[in-house]
């Protein structure tokens, strides 16, 4: 008998328990989420156009907290001066109107993707371009409401910002582009912008750029202040250093090598008249080219900047290479003009010594009276000659090793060839050290100033 009754006790408690499982099974959260949903967004019971109150309920500003997630930097227009980032904003602010029962934690946030529902914070991008949402394949926005009354909202943007730039220090330099964020027309009395605590900035791993390098980013803040009030701001300033290996294969390199083909005519017979004047005129047209390519790419600016000065010391050097030309060109015709003109001396002086030859032969017979050349040593006007003789003969002075060297080459149109082989790479390596040694220190030393180490 007692068995019966435990039997039938145990099959009471099992029938229970499969009843209240199978009423659980039957709870659509769904269902619930839509009359959460109507519960606390009806008709009548929240209006989108109030803002929330303040921490704690207070009648201070709204606090919204701000964080971004960078997924691709597409470009960074030096022309034009801007940068195309594609990124995720995150706003997340405290709305006490929104909560609502969890149902024992299972509800854990609702879920909405019209922004119109609910009050949203008037933040605009104020170095903004050009901008759009993506709608592919569904529109990616949605706003999260969380039991306590937080709200979440998220959307993925693309944006086209400005950027000012300064190129003096151009390609070795640094930029610093900014994301500012404020409010439109709500001031930091209602509402109130700040990053959110721990990471506010995350960028995506292994972001790949075409011509520079995000190094750093800092966040700040950049409250502004109008005739209408102040009003909150958030920045992001992101340091992006230019890679310099691209500019040197395609414009340092080739310059130098310019400059270095044009001191080939230094080597070349001066009389090789074609081949100096093809070779000179040449380089300089395809350094000239050169240079209008580089600032087709560059915007006007008023200042010079670092290939500016890159440039137009290589053209120098070019210039100067087909003036030297010129130089010995014209040295060398002075050389023959001074060549002929000693022959022509050489001439005359064999035409007037075979005159006299011709004119003793014929008086041959005719005497002379000869004085003597040589006089007593008692003489006293031979004795003062001998004094002046001696006052007047000086060692000779030791020519110098240069000199010396020089008169191995007889022409002058020889001599500045053979100086310009040695001056021109001098030169041009004392400026390239000066260049390098000038700019790169002036790159660290805009570094420091700029914060960033």
């Amino acid at each position: 008998m007692g068995t019966g009754h435990y039997f039938w006790a145990i099959f009471y408690f099992t029938s229970l328990c499969s009843a209240s499982l199978a009423n659980n099974a039957k709870i659509n959260f769904r269902e619930k989420e839509k009359k959460v949903l109507d519960q606390i967004l009806g008709a009548g019971k929240y209006d989108a156009r109030i803002r929330p109150s303040g921490i704690n309920g207070t009648d201070g500003p709204a606090v919204v907290r701000v964080n971004i997630f960078v997924r691709s930097i597409s470009k960074i227009d030096d022309v034009t001066m801007e940068y195309s980032v594609q990124l995720t904003f995150r706003e997340q602010w405290t709305d006490e109107r929104l909560k609502f029962d969890d149902i024992q934690g299972r509800l854990k946030y609702l879920t909405l993707t019209e922004a119109n529902r609910v009050w949203m914070p008037d933040l605009f991008f104020s170095n903004e371009k050009e901008g759009h949402f993506h709608n592919i394949i569904m529109p990616n926005v949605y706003i999260r409401i969380f039991p306590n009354g937080s709200v979440l909202y998220s959307i993925r943007i693309s944006l086209t910002l400005a950027c000012p730039m300064n190129l003096k220090l151009y390609p070795l330099d640094r930029q610093i582009c900014s994301l500012r964020m404020a409010s439109y027309g709500w001031t930091t009395n209602d509402l109130v912008f700040l990053w959110k605590e721990g990471d506010p900035v995350q960028v995506v791993k292994n972001l790949h750029l075409p011509r520079f390098t995000l190094e750093k980013f800092l966040t700040d803040y950049c409250n502004s202040k109008t005739n209408t009030g102040e009003y909150s701001c958030l920045k992001v300033d992101l340091l992006f250093k230019r890679e310099f290996s691209y500019y040197l294969i395609q414009i340092y390199i080739p310059c130098c090598m310019l400059v270095i083909v044009s001191w080939v005519s230094f080597w070349l017979d001066q009389g090789a008249v074609p081949a100096r004047v093809s070779l000179g005129v040449t380089t300089l047209l395809t350094m000239a080219t050169q240079t209008s390519g580089i600032n087709a790419s560059l915007p006007p600016v008023s200042y010079t900047k670092a290939i500016d000065v890159w440039t137009g010391v290589c053209l120098t050097f070019v210039f100067g290479a087909l003036l030297e030309f010129a130089l010995v060109n014209y040295a060398s015709r002075s050389d023959m003009h001074k060549e002929n003109m000693k022959k022509k001396r050489r001439d005359l002086e064999q035409a007037s010594l075979d005159a006299a030859s011709d004119l003793l032969d014929t008086d041959s017979n005719a005497t002379f009276a000869m004085k003597p050349l040589v006089r007593h040593p008692g003489d006293p006007l031979a004795l003062e000659k001998l004094r002046q003789c001696e006052v007047h003969m000086q060692p000779p002075k030791r020519p110098s090793c240069c000199k010396t060297w020089l008169s191995k080459f007889p022409t002058r149109s020889k001599r500045i060839d053979v100086i310009s082989r040695i001056t021109f790479p001098l030169v041009f390596a004392l400026f390239n050290l000066v260049y390098w040694s000038t700019y790169l220190f002036r790159e660290e030393e805009d570094e420091v100033v700029l914060g960033f180490v």
